[in-house]
């Protein structure tokens, strides 16, 4: 998991510090996020989800794809 939300911010061109601001924390935490320094909370995957558009499985790993899935009605 540490390694795709760093490839993804990668992908994105995004700094640590960039992603951190929106995360509303230090780049300090979020390096230790993509380290696996720090455990990364569920409201933080939410946010990482969002910015990246893609789903909570694909940061965490248990799928390969990368596209959202539908909201829910």
């Amino acid at each position: 998991m540490y390694r795709r939300i760093r490839d993804l911010r990668e992908d994105h061109d995004f700094t640590q510090t960039k992603v951190a601001i929106y995360l509303g924390m230090s780049q300090t935490g979020y390096s230790k996020y993509e380290t696996g320094e720090n455990d990364i909370p569920v409201a933080v995957l939410i946010k990482l989800a969002r910015l990246y558009q893609t789903s909570l499985d694909y940061l965490v790993g248990e799928t390969d794809c990368k596209n959202r899935y539908p909201k829910a009605k």
